[in-house]
């Protein structure tokens, strides 16, 4: 497969597009996406929703994306990013299912997936989930085309929140689609399907040693 044939599509991702896509397909991302690694980020963007404040930057219908960056600040009080590198979502499973359904996002994402609540907040509000490649930090940089927007500056660079401008990011893969479809926890129900035979084969080779 080459980069033509993958879908593109623009974000912040609408409500249609989202739910018109699938588990397992893979897409390039352009436009804007707001990313943060920080689990203290999480943490001050539930307070603005339980204080009934609206955040630094807008998520209101649009991502929230598990990328960490590796950074420096820039002379004008912005950001530039070195480099651009997924973080492990399932840090943040407690957290995302309210900001999910709150602020109505239309895509999340990461590495590693998220669990079954989430998938259903998902489900409910039209939300999917993109699974980055892992290590995949320079195809990752390279679609960086602006830094928009950064907010609590307070923060090392990569848990702040940043709206970043992107062309081409990806391609990325449609882990969790908002029909409530997920890869991992298919993956997860194969693999513990084929433990108990994994598990006898080993018993019958060590009997044959």
């Amino acid at each position: 497969m080459t980069l033509t044939e993958y879908r593109r599509v623009t974000m912040p991702l609408s409500r249609e597009d989202a739910r018109s896509l699938r588990a397992g397909d893979m897409v390039l991302l352009d436009g804007e996406i707001v990313i943060t690694a920080g689990l203290p980020t999480h943490h001050r963007i539930l307070a603005c929703m339980e204080k009934g404040e609206a955040p630094p930057i807008d998520l209101q219908g649009g991502s929230l994306l598990h990328l960490g960056s590796y950074s420096r600040d820039a002379e004008d009080g912005g950001l530039e990013i070195l480099y651009m590198n997924p973080t492990t979502s399932t840090r943040f499973n407690p957290l995302m299912p309210r900001l999910i359904r709150h602020y109505g996002l239309t895509s999340v994402g990461g590495k590693g997936g998220l669990d079954s609540a989430c998938r259903e907040a998902m489900q409910d509000v039209g939300c999917v989930y993109f699974s980055f490649l892992g290590g995949g930090a320079p195809l990752h940089s390279a679609a960086i085309k602006a830094v928009k927007q950064v907010a609590w500056n307070d923060l090392v660079a990569h848990y702040r929140l940043v709206r970043v401008a992107v062309e081409g990011l990806g391609p990325v893969t449609v882990g969790i689609d908002a029909h409530g479809n997920s890869l991992f926890e298919n993956i997860a129900a194969d693999a513990t399907a084929r433990m108990p035979a994994i598990l006898e084969q080993l018993a019958r080779d060590r009997a044959g040693a």
